[in-house]
């Protein structure tokens, strides 16, 4: 059975920082592009950041270009989200999720979710 778990989720204050971590297990991922969404209260779920299976081509929504990375060891089986200078219009959940089609930016193209990680960001 295949399991995506997301933790490092909290509360944090304006400009403040955190590190999300999805944990993947149940089969090997290495091959798929490793994606993080979110969503926040009343909003649909958006896209995050994606990484491809090699972990060099990234890519990243507007809204967090230049303040979130994305990154992932295959070794571990595990996708990260660093989350610098945090703004309160970055509070939502955050869902990590896999795709067979490296470089999606739509949630239908993604297979796998995990249950996700609140995060809140206060001003």
């Amino acid at each position: 059975q295949v399991q995506l778990v997301e933790s490092g989720g909290g509360l944090v204050q304006a400009g403040g920082s955190l590190r999300l971590s999805c944990a993947i297990s149940g089969r090997t991922f290495s091959r798929h592009g490793l994606g993080w969404f979110r969503q926040a209260p009343g909003k649909e779920r958006e896209f995050v950041a994606t990484v491809a299976w090699g972990g060099l081509s990234t890519y990243y929504a507007d809204s967090v270009k230049g303040r979130f990375t994305i990154s992932r060891d295959n070794a571990k089986n595990t996708v990260y989200l660093q989350m610098d200078s945090l703004k309160p219009e970055d509070t939502a959940v955050y869902y990590c999720a896999a795709t067979a089609t490296p470089g999606s930016v739509t949630t239908m193209q993604y297979r796998y979710w995990g249950r996700g990680t609140q995060v809140t960001v206060s001003s």
